[in-house]
């Protein structure tokens, strides 16, 4: 399989980046939500992490969307401003192939970029794969919160995990 292509996302994504969310929130535990979005919910969040500055991008594999990732804020409080939290999901039909640790990877990048010193995920216990993929890239268990959400009648338990970069040495007040 070819290597997928990583780029920017841009708004005319967004119906496929919801599609893939839609099934990833029906299919999996990776995102506790129990109801699918809707585009104008998608078109906010897009709206908001552009205007902060923060990257969404997606993974392209023969024209079609294979997977998307991004960077938000970790918290809104400024001692976190150093600190970003990142999402990312690969088609159903294309996991396992390195769609997932090419979109990682380059979302570790964009972190340093933009001058961040922690990356942190928060992925569902269960996730091996997900789980798996992160330590392979040197993210670190950083907490293990059980039962603090519940999806499909069942509890569900979530892992922290961080990846330290080389961002500011010393953060400026």
């Amino acid at each position: 399989m070819p290597a997928p292509r990583i780029r920017p996302a841009i708004a005319a994504d967004l119906p496929a980046i919801l599609e893939l969310y839609n099934e990833v929130i029906a299919h999996t535990d990776a995102v506790y939500l129990d109801e699918p979005q809707v585009l104008a919910e998608r078109e906010q969040w897009f709206a908001r992490l552009r205007a902060g500055g923060w990257p969404v991008l997606v993974a392209e594999l023969d024209g079609a969307i294979a997977g998307f990732g991004n960077i938000g804020p970790f918290r809104e409080k400024s001692g976190y401003r150093f600190t970003g939290e990142h999402t990312l999901h690969v088609r159903a039909d294309l996991r396992g192939r390195g769609i997932g640790r090419a979109l990682l990877t380059a979302l570790v990048a964009e972190a340093g970029k933009r001058g961040l010193h922690v990356l942190v995920g928060g992925i569902d216990a269960g996730n091996t794969a997900s789980l798996d993929l992160h330590a392979s890239l040197g993210f670190t268990e950083t907490a293990r919160m059980t039962q603090v959400a519940i999806k499909g009648g069942r509890w569900l338990d979530l892992v922290l995990l961080q990846l330290i970069l080389p961002g500011p040495e010393r953060p400026g007040p």
